[in-house]
């Protein structure tokens, strides 16, 4: 009480501290912890939000809340964790935006109203970076008399990264790499990286409340804001951006320019079948955020592959005609008796145009020409160990039954993996200036 009475004094005249001032920063820090410790619960391992009137030694502190449902992404938040108690691991650097008010880490409670758009890409593990303020009214004559009022507030940086004090506009204090931290620690995304390579798992790691197709949001979605897309690699997950994703939001000009959205498949999967359903993902969620398509920042998507998924990459930028088909049958699509659900799939998995509102590829470490790793025994094993999706593998053995195709029959008779697709390098060879025109947007 008494640091926030030093800071913003009702009275301003002539009581402003020199930014160079040591107390100012000391105030800062004292007003900060002061409220977390004095907001504690009885146990000290959270935060309470709550109105109520509080006993100091020098008289008493009466407290308004009004925003007891407070939501973020169209989700009730619970469980306000200090995350100034909080040690991080795993992440190299540890980030906080200096400021004032009490940096929390909150856990999502449920659904308040899920009529946002992609409401459910947003993991229910996921924990927000908050900060709360408590404004208070004339701090030094409540100081004087024994009586202080003040106002609880709460702020998510996605909102608003400032507060207005006493007609001046002043930084809130978030630690956004501590709540990064919290929501992977101990999460059960990395038991799917080998299991989302072996077998089809991907609903047993992902809630069914969430969107099945694969792309998650790290918080909701923005008009304002260049989506990029982080495609992860074989046997892995969207875990190993971690660090990419501290660095990318601890940036001020990156922060304001760019939003993350993350995509994860099972990746023992054919490449050109986990392209398909990348790019069906990135069609249904621009839909989703942007029917009009009126949107500019929407329409300058960037897309970031590593190794294996560096190749699903490829695949929103390339115009690959009937390439892929023709290695594996000399009949065209159209022609073949199959059903339309079978036809669709094959159409997503092996006819590729590039994605109007995708401007720019990356790639980190992807085998374009194939992976001499990959033709090698223990790979090899690893592929025979591959399950590949039930449905798949039914609509292949459909389509050599009806069709009298010996090209069609030799290539679909085992489906390939991802694992059999770097080996024999079947996205090689592709046109360099089709590839270099989509890099350069």
């Amino acid at each position: 009480m008494y640091a926030y009475a030093l800071l913003f004094p009702e009275d301003q005249q002539g009581t402003s501290l020199d930014p160079a001032d040591p107390r100012l920063r000391l105030a800062y820090d004292l007003y900060n912890r002061g409220l977390t410790e004095g907001l504690a619960s009885l146990d000290g391992k959270e935060v309470v939000l709550a109105a109520g009137r509080h006993q100091l030694p020098f008289g008493t502190l009466e407290i308004e809340f009004a925003s007891v449902d407070f939501t973020w992404a169209e989700h009730r938040l619970e469980y306000f964790l200090p995350s100034a108690n909080l040690a991080v691991r795993g992440l190299r650097n540890r980030y906080r935006q200096a400021g004032i008010g009490a940096p929390l880490a909150a856990s999502l409670a449920g659904t308040a109203d899920a009529s946002g758009p992609s409401t459910n890409r947003i993991p229910s593990r996921l924990k927000v970076p908050l900060t709360t303020f408590l404004r208070l009214d004339t701090p030094r004559a409540g100081l004087a008399s024994g009586a202080l009022r003040g106002r609880l507030e709460l702020y998510a940086p996605d909102r608003t990264e400032t507060v207005m004090i006493n007609g001046g506009e002043h930084p809130l204090e978030f630690e956004s790499t501590a709540a990064l931290a919290y929501t992977l620690e101990g999460a059960p995304i990395y038991g799917f990286e080998l299991a989302g390579f072996l077998k089809q798992a991907l609903r047993s790691y992902i809630s069914q409340d969430l969107a099945q197709d694969g792309l998650i949001f790290m918080e909701p979605s923005r008009l304002d804001r260049i989506p990029v897309v982080l495609v992860h690699g074989t046997a892995s997950s969207p875990a190993r951006w971690a660090e990419l994703v501290n660095e990318l939001e601890d940036d001020p000009l990156l922060r304001k320019r760019y939003q993350i959205w993350l995509f994860i498949y099972e990746t023992g999967n054919p490449v050109g079948y986990s392209g398909g359903r990348l790019r069906q993902a990135l069609q249904d969620v621009m839909h989703e955020v942007d029917p009009a398509g009126t949107a500019p920042a929407l329409q300058q998507m960037v897309v970031i592959g590593h190794s294996q998924g560096g190749l699903l990459t490829k695949l929103t930028a390339i115009d690959s005609g009937t390439r892929f088909w023709d290695t594996i049958s000399k009949t065209p699509l159209d022609q073949l008796t199959i059903e339309p659900e079978t036809r669709e799939l094959l159409r997503r998995s092996l006819f590729f145009t590039p994605l109007p509102f995708v401007k720019r590829v990356i790639f980190i470490s992807t085998p374009h020409r194939g992976s001499y790793q990959a033709a090698l025994r223990p790979a090899r094993l690893a592929s025979w160990l591959v399950s590949l999706p039930g449905d798949l593998t039914q609509r292949s053995l459909n389509v050599v039954t009806q069709n009298q195709d010996k090209l069609l029959t030799q290539s679909l008779e085992k489906l390939p993996t991802s694992i059999d697709n770097k080996a024999r390098g079947d996205f090689r060879g592709l046109e360099d200036k089709i590839l270099l025109a989509a890099v350069q947007g």
